[in-house]
């Protein structure tokens, strides 16, 4: 079986690699001539830990393969997944299809014998439909099926994510199409991987209640920890209470700035534009995604006010600016709002980041981007973590001191030890916890 995949971006190339792992031929397609000529030569264009070593191991194999020749790779493919970018369009928040669409009439011109098209992009309800009625009016006698099979891939754990899914989502019409993509996955049932058959809206809506329903519950910590603040209450004891009852879980209960990334501002963002079109009442999702924009803005506001309005040529060393571990993804990332309003404050900043330096450069300006954690804290009046790599997590008053020249360290994700501070000459402040002050 012949996979052919269009697009080469996270999900595209995260599902070619993990699919070309499964045993089968895989051509990963895109227009970006620069992007393919990188792959070839097996220069990876996105952090994702293992995927590198992924990419290297099946291009040697010769089973997996990339090309910006749309047209003869669609021809040749059973199978053609479309895993292109569907943006926050401009204006409204609903997502921006052009790229799914242009990958349809693609298809449409291409298709030689029976294929199977299946949406991996995370699109909207109804984009199925929409899809298979352009490919039916430009080719009126083209042999296909439409499968919507939404990814539930996390940044930083995508491989295993692939390889181990929770759950694989199959939105079909026909026998033949489920046929066909019980093959594809077959490798996942030999450790019982649940495979849930449903029709195409039901598979689109499912990927966008998932991600707006871990929205609600990010913004619900985190409204608990500001409340946990004003009545003297440890927010992680409260996430552990409630996380121990099986109905709740603990996952998502992590206090932080807000969410980012490419999947939540976006999915949250187009599901309440799918509901205002369909004249249906979401406003729980609705107030998520106005209090998660205004939480990052409150969060500078933060700073400022722990700094007492003496912040003026300050350097503030800012730890983290991906959106998350793991990644370089600077999609929006908190330090995006954060920054730029500590920069209008006349504040000096040193930033650092393991991996998404590159990144941040191309996206901020007016700071010093630090080649190193030392250099970044060197005689700097305060420490805000924003992302909670592993090794910021070791930072202790003894490594500090003689380092930074003031005491502050604002620690929005809760990722050190408030033990390590107390009786220290540092002021600890973070989310939904006492402050940890000089004794």
């Amino acid at each position: 079986m012949k996979i052919t995949i269009l697009g080469t971006g996270y999900v595209g190339l995260v599902s070619g690699a993990c699919f070309s792992e499964f045993g089968f031929n895989v051509l990963c397609v895109d227009k970006d001539n620069n992007k393919i000529n990188k792959l070839k030569n097996n220069i990876v264009p996105i952090y994702e830990p293992g995927l590198e070593d992924l990419v290297k191991k099946n291009s040697s194999a010769n089973r997996l393969s990339f090309s910006n020749n749309i047209n003869k790779n669609i021809k040749e493919a059973d199978v053609v997944f479309i895993a292109v970018g569907t943006p926050a369009r401009r204006g409204d928040g609903h997502a921006d299809l052009s790229y799914v669409y242009e990958a349809a009439k693609q298809i449409a011109k291409n298709l030689s014998g029976y294929t199977l098209v299946v949406t991996k992009s995370t699109v909207p309800v109804g984009t199925g439909n929409e899809v298979k009625n352009i490919i039916k009016k430009i080719n009126p006698d083209a042999d296909f099926d439409i499968v919507s099979n939404p990814e539930f891939l996390r940044e930083g754990n995508a491989i295993e994510d692939f390889m181990r899914p929770d759950r694989v989502i199959v939105g079909c019409e026909t026998n033949k199409a489920k046929d066909i993509i019980s093959s594809i996955y077959k490798p996942l049932y030999l450790i019982e991987t649940p495979i849930l058959f449903t029709d195409l809206k039901t598979a689109e809506l499912i990927k966008y209640s998932a991600n707006a329903f871990l929205a609600v519950k990010i913004s619900y910590i985190n409204q608990m920890a500001d409340l946990c603040e004003k009545v003297g209450a440890d927010v992680h004891d409260v996430a552990r209470g409630i996380g121990l009852d099986k109905r709740i879980g603990s996952k998502f209960l992590h206090p932080g700035p807000g969410y980012g990334g490419s999947c939540f501002p976006k999915d949250t963002l187009a599901l309440v534009e799918t509901a205002r079109l369909s004249k249906a009442n979401i406003s729980i999702v609705e107030t998520v995604v106005k209090y998660n924009q205004k939480r990052k803005s409150d969060m500078a506001d933060k700073i400022i006010g722990i700094l007492k309005n003496d912040y003026e040529n300050k350097k503030i060393s800012i730890l983290g600016l991906a959106f998350k571990p793991e990644t370089d993804d600077m999609r929006d990332s908190p330090c995006l709002d954060i920054i730029p309003r500590l920069l209008e404050k006349g504040i000096k900043i040193s930033a650092f980041d393991p991996v998404a330096m590159g990144q941040a450069k191309k996206i901020l300006k007016d700071i010093e981007f630090a080649k190193d954690l030392e250099s970044c804290l060197k005689d700097s009046d305060a420490l805000v973590i924003l992302t909670e790599w592993n090794e910021f997590r070791s930072l202790s008053p003894s490594k500090l001191l003689g380092v930074m020249k003031g005491n502050k360290l604002i620690d929005l994700r809760n990722a050190l030890n408030p033990n390590s501070f107390n009786g220290s000459e540092f002021d600890l402040i973070q989310i939904g916890r006492s402050s940890h002050t000089t004794q």
